[in-house]
């Protein structure tokens, strides 16, 4: 490797011991502290003092009762219907915690982490410093990458030879730091360093999305309050964006750096209702080399628009408690490059720029021993051929071509909550549009999912992403304790149009003869019986891995696809 794959990620080591220690034993305290900790409390102490005084293995002396969750309803289940991504004591998106109230009056005891959370910085306890980090280890194997339409540069004479060339082994580590400063009850200042790195065994697609000196991955102000007759806020800065369903926006978590935004969002919630408007452009991450601080804003790329959530009324189904939430969203998307003129068939390498307006419905909730969800959108919009683009404008514009794409997506999942195990069976099942883009005037059919999408949802290979696609998906899943889950599924695969490729989270899959030809009229890409797990090893450290074997179809094979193997490990600790 050009550099060593710690160089920038020194810190890994002694996290994961940190986290291990925190995660297998309990941390122990000087019974001394508590004492001078309360004789402390009666003088005025500095800044330094109380920061310094909240040392690993001590806690914050307070018999303060959290305060009430401004999110009302919207904070059921896992939180996600904030708006702010899924919530929980450790694992929380980066800054996102302020969704919920502090959750214990006291910290653990026993957590030498939990003392660097909700730190009181004056004697009244209003403003307020929490520290928090992440680091994580992911390792990749793959055979064949993307059907063979990928591969990865080989060493001959000293890997293995022939048999092996097709053999991928990626390792990629990243480090993510935070701060979240509380002055009162209404100002919120939020920062967030990233670095991260990569190596590995004939590894492909590295870029800066996978390698990064240290940089600023989030820096945004918030204020909030009362008003309107709910509670409402505004965010301007760098910042993660999540209020979408995740099959459409992400937070692009599969790669090495997550996906950040730049601009401003406006939310405001009611007992049953929830608005939030957004207006962003995205962080320019991709950059030749990891040098520190070098994300800036790429005005090429813009994500806006508005969401409205509405809560119906609780209800009863088959004797339980159900409840559920209705989204009504419009998100655009404007893009040049390469992820707008990836469905250009035609001419692959024509520049281009691309607006894209999605109009979706999703309404999702608990209905008893049911969990669901049930979303479409449809996609509209333009795409603008051009014979240059200099990476900001468009010149000469040659011609535009009329977009008309849509999306659907379901699953229905039945949890045996009061059976050993507590197993699950569900199906899921999506399709996304294709067709159109082999013309030069024609309407282009081809859905897109440009921003990271979650891909657990769909394909955790990223051999298959949602355009152009069919997918239905048994699956079976249960908890032999409350600190492993496991879920099995076997997708079977659809081309949605037989005169439109399969495209993976790189773009257009392209096989060694042609591209799916419109002469091979077979639809059918294959299936990918696939296993994971979910290991909880403390309240810091999660083990998560993932195992896909995917057979393809004999079209696919005649068009010079592969059938492939892929593995996935992580190991994530949060402090």
């Amino acid at each position: 490797m050009r550099r060593s794959l710690f160089s920038r990620s020194m810190l890994c080591p002694a996290f994961l011991l940190a986290g291990l220690g925190a995660a297998f034993s309990p941390a122990w305290a000087d019974s001394s502290a508590s004492a001078d900790t309360n004789a402390s409390t009666q003088q005025q102490r500095s800044i330094l003092d109380r920061i310094m005084h909240t040392a690993p293995g001590g806690c914050p002396q307070s018999n303060t009762a959290p305060a009430a969750n401004p999110y009302g309803i919207f904070a059921r289940g896992d939180g996600s219907e904030t708006g702010f991504g899924p919530v929980s004591q450790y694992g929380t998106p980066a800054g996102m915690d302020a969704v919920s109230a502090p959750k214990k009056s006291v910290c653990d005891q026993n957590d030498p982490f939990d003392s660097y959370k909700h730190m009181k910085l004056n004697d009244s306890g209003s403003i307020w410093l929490s520290l928090a980090g992440e680091t994580r280890i992911r390792n990749w194997y793959d055979k064949r990458p993307f059907f063979g339409a990928k591969t990865p540069s080989s060493d001959l004479n000293s890997m293995g030879g022939p048999a092996r060339r097709f053999n991928s082994g990626r390792f990629v580590v990243r480090n993510l730091w935070s701060a979240d400063l509380h002055l009162g009850s209404h100002v919120r200042f939020f920062g967030q360093l990233i670095n991260a790195d990569a190596g590995g065994t004939r590894p492909y697609g590295y870029d800066g999305t996978f390698r990064k000196n240290i940089d600023a991955q989030q820096a945004f102000v918030e204020f909030s309050g009362n008003a309107l007759g709910g509670h409402g806020g505004f965010i301007f800065g760098r910042q993660q964006f999540l209020d979408a369903p995740d099959y459409m926006i992400g937070n692009r978590d599969v790669l090495n750096v997550p996906l950040s935004w730049n601009g401003f969002r406006v939310y405001e919630m009611w007992k049953r209702v929830r608005v939030d408007g957004f207006d962003f452009v995205k962080t320019r991450d991709q950059h030749s080399a990891p040098n520190g601080f070098r994300d800036t804003e790429d005005y090429s790329t813009r994500l806006y628009g508005v969401n409205v959530t509405i809560a119906p009324p609780d209800f009863h189904f088959l004797g339980e408690k159900g409840y559920s939430f209705i989204n009504v969203f419009y998100y655009g998307y404007k893009m040049a490059g390469a992820p707008a003129q990836a469905t250009v068939m035609n001419n692959p390498s024509a520049f281009g720029s691309t607006t894209r307006n999605n109009f979706g419905l999703r309404w999702h909730g608990e209905a008893g021993p049911l969990s669901f969800s049930m979303g479409g959108a449809y996609q509209q919009g333009v795409f603008h051929a051009a014979d240059v683009f200099d990476g900001k404008t468009l010149k000469e514009p040659s011609h535009r071509r009329n977009v008309n794409a849509w999306s659907m997506n379901g699953t229905v999942d039945y949890h045996f909550r009061h059976v050993m195990f507590h197993p699950y069976v569900g199906v899921q099942g999506d399709a996304y549009s294709g067709g159109g883009a082999r013309g030069t005037t024609s309407s282009m059919n081809t859905y897109i999912e440009p921003f990271g999408v979650n891909t657990d949802y769909l394909d955790p290979t990223n051999y298959l992403t949602g355009q152009n696609l069919i997918n239905f998906a048994p699956k079976f899943g249960f908890s032999p304790t409350k600190f492993i889950d496991v879920q099995f599924k076997l997708p079977f695969y659809w081309r949605y149009s037989q005169h439109d490729d399969t495209y993976s989270i790189l773009g257009r899959n392209s096989f060694a003869y042609s591209s799916n030809p419109a002469n091979d009229r077979g639809s059918f890409v294959g299936l990918a019986p696939q296993a994971s797990t979910s290991v909880r090893l403390g309240p810091h450290l999660t083990w998560n891995q993932h195992v896909v074997r995917f057979l393809t179809s004999h079209s696919m094979h005649r068009v010079g696809a592969h059938n492939a193997t892929y593995y996935q490990s992580d190991f994530t600790l949060t402090y």
